[in-house]
């Protein structure tokens, strides 16, 4: 007979724990726009000095590279990755991610696993520039295997009007620069675990100085606040950030309808996890670029007498390619 919440697997007390061991790290995302404190049933954040603002939103998850921090049982990482999905898609658009909630759902409330997956939203909204405002972490007994979970975040941004990024503003000529990605990111992963599962890899498998695991599990690169820097100095005239669909489906994204891209593989070092992949998974070299971000996180597109002013405000960016009057994305070798 159950008798009570806890018997049907849901402990209330576990769950105020977590609330708890959680808020230290919420708060200190907050600032002086965030007028209402955990807790409430709705969150206010006060927009401030914008004449004519757009509010741009964005939402996304980690995917299936959860799996791998589970079995790594690493918790400190995915909320990284969740808000990095997020604020980089709202940064596209020329907004400033303002603030973010979280939705996460557990098999089995357990405080201390809850405050190291929310210790890592926390540093992503630190790295973003942004506040946690709320959030919902849900206990589902019986739907979720003990110790299983999932994240999901949601973010909001504003930008003037006026200074909207619009592909109508892309044109042949115009330089693309490319910026660094630290890995895999948070897309793709459902082929990397077949990839490991196919050939037998472990995740503790050694793999250029660290291990398998450690390595896919490098949390996905925020942009927010480089890319703010330059929006600040340099007429850009779009960005497009590489996830899921990798090069072939996201660079469209910015461009207007009939253009395309030039790309240089040459002119940055592919990193060695995706040659790794490749090798390991048989997988012909341009199915990795409809796949996987190969190394370039992000890309702007800027005019010529732009390039190095840009590339003097972001470490590490290099010339990518360029946008041409013909559609679609050409992968080059220009050495």
């Amino acid at each position: 007979m159950i008798n009570s919440y806890k018997d049907s697997g849901v402990d209330k007390e576990e769950g105020y724990k977590a609330v708890e061991l959680m808020k230290k790290n919420v708060l200190k995302t907050h600032n002086k726009s965030v007028l209402t404190n955990l807790g409430s049933f709705g969150a206010m954040y006060e927009l401030g000095q914008y004449k004519n603002p757009v509010l741009i939103s964005g939402t996304d998850g980690v995917g299936t590279k959860l799996e791998i921090a589970m079995k790594q049982k690493k918790y400190d990482t995915v909320g990284i990755d969740c808000v990095a999905m997020c604020v980089n898609d709202v940064l596209c658009h020329g907004a400033k991610p303002l603030f973010f909630l979280d939705y996460l759902a557990v098999g089995k409330n357990y405080p201390e696993q809850v405050e190291q997956i929310v210790e890592g939203v926390a540093e992503g909204c630190v790295q973003a520039g942004c506040a946690i405002v709320g959030g919902e972490t849900a206990e589902m007994a019986g739907f979720y295997e003990d110790g299983e979970y999932d994240i999901a975040g949601f973010c909001v941004g504003a930008q003037e009007k006026e200074l909207l990024l619009s592909t109508e503003n892309t044109k042949p000529g115009q330089i693309v620069i490319g910026l660094p990605s630290s890995g895999v990111h948070s897309n793709g992963f459902s082929l990397v675990r077949k990839i490991l599962k196919d050939n037998n890899i472990g995740l503790n498998e050694e793999f250029n100085g660290s291990t398998v695991g450690e390595t896919l599990l490098t949390p996905t690169k925020i942009y927010v606040k480089e890319v703010l820097k330059v929006l600040e100095e340099v007429k850009v005239a779009g960005i497009a950030h590489i996830t899921g669909g990798g090069f072939h489906e996201n660079l469209p994204r910015a461009l207007k309808d009939g253009l395309g891209m030039k790309i240089d593989k040459s002119s940055y070092e592919l990193p060695e996890i995706f040659k790794y992949l490749q090798e390991k998974g048989k997988i012909d070299e341009e199915e990795m670029y409809h796949i996987f971000n190969m190394g370039v996180g992000m890309a702007l597109i800027v005019n010529k007498e732009d390039v190095d002013k840009t590339l003097s405000l972001i470490d590490n960016a290099f010339v990518l390619g360029e946008v041409t009057d013909e559609s679609g994305i050409k992968i080059v070798w220009r050495k």
